[in-house]
């Protein structure tokens, strides 16, 4: 019996969108992320005050910390095991058959995970959990009775658990099961929000953070539960003298990432608890929701990306660059015109309907301000495009600049927050991120692709 062929008008459509399995997943995935945003978005605006929804997204922020102890390992075993893999057979049962240097390789890059992630989020818990006492206790407004505490002990035991799992999620996704991972991403989300959902309704809002990363938790268990056949005999498996050499090939390209992915905190998730101190929770508050809604939708245009990584990785391991740069540059033209249409399609609805819900309208940022945070979200989309293309090559040669850009936005975000508010420090980050960080990380693109794929005889550079 012969699978009925789908219309001509329909894979032409998917060819021009770019859409495989793996993409719709994601998009579902991030889609849902995106109107179940709007629906928390409502329900924050309804059942928590000004003040509460500032410490919400403040939680998020300062949760966003665990970047820290991550250091942008989880990028580097998805690039490791993608690299292994391509010489490797990965059958469905989870059985290995291939090159035995490889699968040793393969079996040693997730057991040093396992430790490492281990470790780290003993770290965190033991970090995180003070520091935030202390934060909120420092910058508490008189006056003003907000119960955080113990949904930010929640928070954080939340987030330890997720923690252990994401590296796991990335080996998995590099060994080429890439829909099945873009799969429990969207049962992460519907599970999150669901339960975010619920305790916003219940007036235990301040829980919701705990509580969408607890469902991201209990459906990531069950996702891994479903891959030990191919995960337990890896974490068993004798590497002798094979394994993957954390002094000559992780860490030469994880420091980099690491130094990259914590400047990406000082651009993103500073921003929050530094207008907390300085201007008090309502500010903070629109600010959040400001960027959570941007990142949403950035998050939806970067999948196409983003499930392209693992094939980027595995076209650089056979040297087959001109595959590699068709496939990119359509990604990037199909991702970037959908964001731009987002974005179009927000601001005019904000325009013409924000009269009719000026209690919502007044829980972000003004009209103007939006406009040009998303007019940088626009500008980081490429750049962030160019990142994943390049540490493909399991390289980071944004390191300087990210350096660079977060400092600067550091900076920026400290002194604008002080004497000019949200405006300023919405200006200041697209002066930085969106001008000067998109200039800088095309011209380091550019230069980085012709002198990687300059000939025929191309060898992959040393760390």
């Amino acid at each position: 019996m012969t699978l009925e062929k789908q219309p001509l008008w329909l894979a032409r459509f998917k060819h021009l969108l770019g859409l495989d399995r793996t993409i719709a997943f994601t998009i579902l995935a991030r889609g849902w992320s995106t109107l179940a945003g709007l629906v928390t978005v409502l329900l924050i605006a309804r059942y928590l005050s000004a003040v509460e929804q500032g410490y919400y997204y403040t939680f998020s922020s300062l949760v966003a910390l665990q970047v820290v102890f991550e250091l942008g390992f989880s990028f580097v075993i998805l690039q490791l095991a993608t690299h292994e893999r391509a010489v490797l057979q990965i059958n469905d049962d989870g059985s290995i058959s291939g090159d035995c240097v490889a699968h040793s390789r393969l079996a040693s890059v997730v057991q040093k995970a396992v430790r490492w992630y281990s470790i780290g989020a003993a770290l965190m818990a033991a970090a995180l959990l003070p520091a935030g006492y202390y934060f909120f206790n420092l910058h508490h407004q008189s006056g003003v009775q907000v119960h955080w505490a113990l949904p930010w002990f929640a928070a954080i035991v939340s987030a330890v658990f997720t923690f252990q799992m994401d590296p796991l999620f990335s080996f998995i996704e590099g060994c080429g099961r890439i829909p099945q991972v873009a799969c429990m991403r969207l049962t992460q989300a519907i599970a999150g929000s669901t339960l975010a959902w619920l305790s916003l309704y219940l007036h235990h809002g301040l829980f919701a953070p705990a509580l969408i990363i607890s469902g991201q938790a209990i459906t990531g268990g069950a996702f891994l539960y479903t891959q030990r056949g191919l995960l337990i005999p890896l974490l068993r498996y004798p590497v002798l003298d094979h394994a993957v050499s954390w002094k000559t090939e992780i860490w030469p390209f994880q420091w980099r990432i690491a130094t990259s992915w914590l400047c990406g905190y000082f651009i993103i998730q500073f921003i929050n608890p530094v207008l907390f101190i300085f201007r008090g929770p309502v500010e903070a508050g629109r600010m959040g929701m400001s960027l959570t809604i941007a990142t949403a939708l950035s998050a939806v245009a970067i999948a196409w990306i983003n499930t392209k990584a693992s094939p980027f990785g595995l076209l650089i391991a056979r040297r087959d660059y001109v595959t590699l740069d068709r496939l990119f540059f359509r990604t990037l033209w199909q991702s970037s015109c959908l964001l731009l249409s987002a974005v179009l399609f927000l601001l005019t609805a904000m325009a013409l309907f924000g009269g009719t819900v000026p209690h919502l309208i007044g829980r972000v940022l003004p009209l103007s301000s939006f406009a040009i945070l998303l007019a940088t979200v626009l500008c980081n989309h490429i750049l962030f495009s160019e990142a994943i293309y390049l540490r493909s090559h399991k390289l980071e040669p944004f390191m300087k600049m990210s350096v660079i850009v977060g400092l600067l936005t550091a900076v920026s975000t400290i002194l604008t927050s002080k004497y000019c508010g949200m405006q300023g420090v919405v200006l200041g980050y697209f002066c930085i991120n969106g001008i000067f960080g998109l200039a800088i990380g095309t011209t380091i693109f550019q230069k980085k692709r012709r002198e990687w794929h300059c000939n025929a005889n191309y060898q992959e550079p040393s760390a």
